[in-house]
């Protein structure tokens, strides 16, 4: 069984979508009860481990997690509700759960 030992928010303050990463990295290390650690803007660090696009960049926000010793992107986005065109946060707390395997 894999063992998730810290969540790593690679994060900028002045972006738009900084307070909704970190609501969700503090929900996810209450929940999971484990360390969260909050790196600012650490472009080495998502350069080496997030998501890039098609030009090799990466961006910010980025959640990370370590799980056994190994370092995984689990959320990149935040999902968008179509209805109303907000961050569908329940919808990103569903996505980090399947990438974790936590869904039943």
């Amino acid at each position: 069984m894999s063992i998730i030992k810290k969540i790593i928010l690679v994060t900028a303050k002045h972006l738009p979508q900084h307070k909704y990463f970190e609501k969700l990295a503090n929900e996810l290390a209450n929940e999971l009860n484990v360390e969260l650690s909050i790196v600012e803007e650490d472009y080495v660090f998502v350069n080496t481990y997030g998501e890039k696009d098609e030009l090799g960049l990466a961006w910010l926000p980025q959640l990370f997690v370590v799980i056994d010793s190994m370092i995984k992107p689990v959320l990149t986005r935040l999902p968008i509700n179509e209805r109303t065109l907000e961050f569908d946060m329940e919808k990103a707390k569903q996505m980090i759960k399947e990438v974790l395997g936590l869904t039943s």
